[in-house]
């Protein structure tokens, strides 16, 4: 099916942060646009308001009437939809077309030259501020991103005449060997999402092909520390990083009251007195890699100073909630153990002698068993640490597997199990200066509450 020829598109899963950008864009496209999810979020309330009709019931009597017509209807799905949804059971049997998130990304992006960003952490970032580059640069282009970009409230950037398509390239189920990029980014490579692949090799190896899908004419650019993780292929490849080894790195690089500047060093260019007000020496390494994109692009030099300048971040990546006189307050989406370093280790850079908490809900019953001395490790970091049920998301429980194994595992920090219901509670009896709260999960609805304290 081309997309010329679609009438109407169907998300089964419509509020998932990736199915909503492509919501939007159908939307935008003159689609008819409607879908179901599980949970009624800010982002579902947000996709009605803009004209998609979503219910929350997994009920084929709710599909409204015109969807229930094969002929010009898409079906798309996510992979974190159960496969005994009724609704999703009901379009495989009918006759429809039905397509997973990422094969319909890789439909999308296949008329224009695709930016593609993967990595087990860091994507989000990089792909956001790549489209924040390239739109401040007016270089035309469209985004696909994996979180809420805080300059425009949207993971959704739209051009009329798109000759770029930036995306966050997904290595859960594979996803990302459904794209061929022009350009493609690596921006870490860690063991993750070990229910799939089974061992870090399959990881490695998955990497690789996607390195492979990326255009003969086009370019590879890879964090230089995984560099020797990938094979050499027919396609150019260029490091970048925070040495001068790389191709592309940031040197000279300062810290004034919790802002970034830097010296952007590339093949025959340097680009001097960067700055950007994003916190931690990883979002550094996440913007030499997306300035090196932008200029591959053909962004100049002169737009990506000021568009860097003016890049807010995304939500829920490291994002100031609140600062006042007494507290600083931090919510960051960090789930993997070495994105629980980097956030730590930003909050501990920029608050020296500060004590400093963090609210960490795990996700996922298996990522937790395969890593909970690593994030032990990271949490002992801390000053305090509060620690939250794990959040299962698709998963069903595992025999002996809770908060309690990296609970018992924690050492130096003062430590506290507790819920999201008695959080509140919990930190009133405490004292900090800096609070962080970390996970994937549905910790992000305890965010307003603990504005609200924290603020009164």
């Amino acid at each position: 099916m081309r997309i010329a020829s679609v009438d109407r598109v169907y998300f089964v899963g419509a509020g998932g942060i990736g199915m909503s950008a492509l919501a939007r864009y159908f939307l935008l496209m003159k689609k008819s646009v409607a879908g179901y999810d599980r949970a009624r979020t800010q982002l579902t309330d947000s996709l009605i308001e803009e004209g998609v009709e979503i219910h929350y019931e997994d009920d084929i009597c709710k599909i409204p009437q015109e969807y229930c017509n094969p002929e010009g209807t898409l079906v798309v799905y996510t992979p974190a939809i159960s496969l005994n949804n009724s609704e999703l059971s009901y379009f495989s049997n009918g006759g429809f077309v039905l397509k997973n998130r990422a094969e319909v990304l890789g439909m999308v992006t296949k008329s224009s030259k695709g930016i593609a960003v993967a990595g087990t952490h860091g994507k989000t970032t990089t792909s956001t501020l790549i489209a924040h580059l390239l739109k401040s640069g007016n270089v035309p282009a469209s985004a696909f991103l994996g979180g809420i970009s805080r300059n425009i409230n949207s993971n959704f950037y739209f051009s009329d005449h798109e000759e770029y398509v930036v995306v966050e390239a997904d290595e859960y189920v594979r996803s990302f060997l459904q794209l061929t990029p022009w350009l493609s980014i690596i921006t870490s490579i860690d063991p993750d999402h070990l229910d799939i692949y089974g061992a870090f090799d399959e990881i490695k190896r998955s990497f690789n092909l996607f390195v492979k899908q990326t255009d003969n004419s086009g370019l590879v650019i890879v964090n230089q520390r995984v560099r020797q993780l990938l094979e050499s292929s027919g396609v150019k490849m260029m490091t970048y990083g925070l040495e001068s080894s790389a191709n592309y790195y940031a040197r000279d690089i300062q810290v004034s009251d919790g802002k970034y500047s830097f010296i952007f060093e590339g093949p025959d260019i340097t680009i001097e007195n960067l700055e950007m007000g994003l916190p931690g020496r990883f979002n550094v390494e996440n913007a030499v890699a997306a300035v090196a994109a932008a200029i591959h692009a053909g962004s100049s030099p002169k737009l990506i100073k000021s568009a860097l300048k003016s890049f807010k971040g995304s939500k829920r990546r490291f994002e100031t909630i609140l600062s006042t006189n007494n507290h600083v307050y931090i919510d960051d989406y960090a789930h993997h153990p070495e994105e629980l370093k980097a956030c730590i280790s930003a909050a501990v850079e920029m608050f020296p002698g500060k004590r400093i908490a963090g609210i960490f809900q795990p996700h996922l019953f298996s990522r937790t068993k395969d890593f909970y001395k690593e994030f032990a490790r990271e949490l002992s970091k801390l000053d305090l640490v509060y620690l939250l049920d794990i959040y299962p998301a698709r998963e069903m429980p595992i025999p002996g597997i809770s908060s309690s194994i990296i609970f018992d595992e924690i050492v130096d920090a003062q430590k506290v199990m507790c819920s999201r219901e008695n959080i509140l509670d919990v930190l009133d009896k405490s004292k900090f200066d800096v609070l962080l709260s970390i996970g994937a999960g549905n910790i992000d609805t305890i965010v307003e509450p603990i504005t609200k304290f924290l603020d009164s």
